[in-house]
């Protein structure tokens, strides 16, 4: 199989970011996304890390992955996997989720991997509807009765240790906001243990273990979330590069292409 991406923000629904693919080589590192992760293998097979265990989904099952939560992804077969990927926030499924489990609620996909081969060929059909351009409300009333299928047969309620998990802790969440807020910059891991008081080895681990990723690799993410926000403003790649923290747009290809899987110039045309 050859590699190529396409990415696009669906402007049917509302900006929910879609994605088709073919990787061979691509080998995704620790990375989270905003919004869920809902992805239908249709060639090769995918080997992901999620909860701390490695899984691999075969043709025609579908990946699912939680807002937030740390996963990598790589081939598990010599030829590479080919998917079809939707990314809904949680706010942008608020509606279905209102239905279902009552508005202030965030659902939970327990099982990483799914085999529900009648979901699956509605999320293929619904994905080639929205790729093709077909009638707005042909894609939206298929893509809420996709939805509304997906959290009845493969959501529950986060449990509550989950939700206590990554960021409770008040030193992690002062780490984050610290990076949050200071991504632009060249920040050290005595910038860090200077805000939080704790020694420098005790912090990586508290961090890593509460958050799934270390320190540098959470500000890779936020430097690449930022990344895209300036670029769906219309910055160019050298400016956006100055402006996260990289050091050159060399740098932010690098990073942007292994978390994204899409090159910065690439998603610029297309955001």
């Amino acid at each position: 199989m050859i590699e190529h991406a396409k990415y696009w923000q669906d402007k049917a629904l509302g900006g929910v970011e879609i994605l088709k693919a073919t990787f061979v080589k691509q080998h995704f590192p620790r990375h989270v996304h905003e919004g869920y992760c809902v992805a239908v293998i249709e060639k090769g097979a995918q080997h992901f890390l999620r909860d701390g265990a490695e899984h691999t989904a075969p043709v025609g099952s579908i990946v699912l992955v939680n807002s937030d939560q740390v996963h990598t992804g790589r081939t598990a077969t010599e030829e590479g996997w080919s998917y079809r990927a939707i990314y809904p926030t949680p706010a942008e499924l608020a509606p279905v989720i209102a239905d279902i489990f009552g508005p202030g609620v965030e659902p939970w996909f327990p099982e990483p991997v799914v085999r529900d081969p009648q979901l699956a060929r509605g999320l293929q059909v619904l994905h080639c509807l929205l790729e093709q351009g077909d009638e707005p409300l042909h894609c939206e009333t298929l893509y809420y009765q996709m939805m509304g299928q997906l959290m009845q047969r493969h959501a529950r309620m986060r449990p509550r240790q989950l939700l206590e998990k990554g960021g409770s802790h008040w030193a992690v969440a002062k780490v984050k906001e610290y990076l949050q807020a200071h991504y632009a910059e060249a920040v050290s891991l005595k910038d860090l243990t200077d805000c939080t008081g704790l020694s420098p080895s005790y912090l990586t681990r508290l961090f890593t273990r509460m958050t799934g990723m270390p320190p540098h690799a959470y500000l890779n993410q936020v430097r690449v979330s930022r990344a895209q926000q300036l670029l769906r403003m219309g910055l160019s790649l050298t400016d956006v590069a100055a402006a996260t923290g990289f050091s050159d747009q060399s740098h932010l290809s690098r990073h942007f292409q292994r978390i994204m899987g899409v090159s910065p110039g690439r998603f610029a045309k297309v955001c």
